[in-house]
């Protein structure tokens, strides 16, 4: 995959149908995440905002969800960051929420200055998320 298949206009149009603060919000979080590496990609997945690797990766079950890095779960005043292999990640900083059997994790944003305590977290987490998933690149 290459920077063309990221759906910024898709995104956009999709957040700019939301309620403001919401939108804000959501916006703030497209901007921390896309900005800590370029091979992070955008798109409309699971009818929400998303997050995904866009390198090249050995072959994987599409089940697992391996390109996948998070979900935006939109909420009425706040933002669930749904990671679906956040149990694989090294979570240092204790910051991935929840024990799912499927082994997604989860981050609650409840407004900007919780984005803003949790951003250094967030993206040590990401890192850490990149880490593992270039480990598996050909």
């Amino acid at each position: 995959m290459s920077q063309d298949v990221h759906d910024f206009k898709a995104v956009d149009a999709f957040v700019a149908k939301l309620e403001p603060d919401l939108a804000k919000l959501t916006n703030d979080i497209r901007a921390l995440v896309l900005k800590i590496d370029p091979i992070i990609g955008e798109q409309i997945k699971w009818n929400s905002p998303s997050f995904f690797y866009t390198g090249k990766m050995k072959p994987f079950d599409a089940k697992t969800y391996k390109r996948d890095l998070a979900v935006m779960h939109l909420r009425k005043g706040y933002v669930l960051l749904v990671f679906p292999n956040g149990a694989d990640i090294l979570n240092v900083n204790g910051l991935l929420e929840g024990n799912y059997t499927d082994g997604r994790r989860m981050v609650t944003i409840n407004d900007f200055e919780e984005l803003n305590n949790k951003s250094r977290d967030l993206e040590s987490v990401i890192q850490a998320w990149l880490e593992m998933t270039l480990d598996e690149n050909l």
